[in-house]
């Protein structure tokens, strides 16, 4: 466990630099009349990741932190099968997307795992499963205006964009 805490931090570190770099592309600073340049958003939130690395690694030195004290084993046989489960589904749902859209793959998705992972009833994962979609689609297609991938059910859109957009 004190192994996994360091490498985990360290390449999280290592990728908030990378983004922090690549973030930088753009104007990081606050445009006059504008607002925030592209990059700041991205940069400022890399930025407080690594420092949050930087966190997790003092506390590991000083071994403060419960995973900095442990010389448990990372993951046992249960943990492994759980993601092992949860790494297969999400590569399943990612996979759908292309046929039948995130509108399609995340319920799916959320009813698998909510249900037959998490061992909730029915009611609340199909409650969960019908609802995302459409918060999903309000947010995004309506508020943002960020069109997601629909796959072959794209069609059925059409008739919410004429009343929305």
């Amino acid at each position: 466990m004190r192994k996994a805490e360091l490498v985990m931090a360290v390449v999280m570190a290592v990728f908030s630099a990378y983004l922090m770099w690549k973030s930088a592309e753009l104007p990081i600073g606050w445009i006059p009349e504008e607002g925030p340049g592209g990059g700041a958003f991205p940069f400022w939130l890399s930025t407080g990741m690594l420092l949050c690395c930087a966190w997790i690694v003092v506390r590991w030195v000083r071994r403060v932190s419960p995973a900095s004290q442990s010389e448990e084993q990372f993951m046992d046989a249960r943990a492994r099968s759980s993601f092992f489960w949860v790494a297969g589904s999400i590569t399943v749902m990612i996979a759908l997307i292309h046929f039948i859209g995130v509108y399609g793959a995340v319920p799916l998705f959320l009813l698998f795992y909510t249900r037959f992972l998490g061992g909730h009833k029915w009611g609340p994962s199909l409650a969960l499963a019908l609802v995302s979609p459409v918060i999903l689609f309000f947010f995004f297609e309506i508020a943002l205006t960020i069109t997601l991938p629909k796959g072959f059910t794209e069609p059925l859109f059409y008739p919410l964009y004429d009343i929305f957009l």
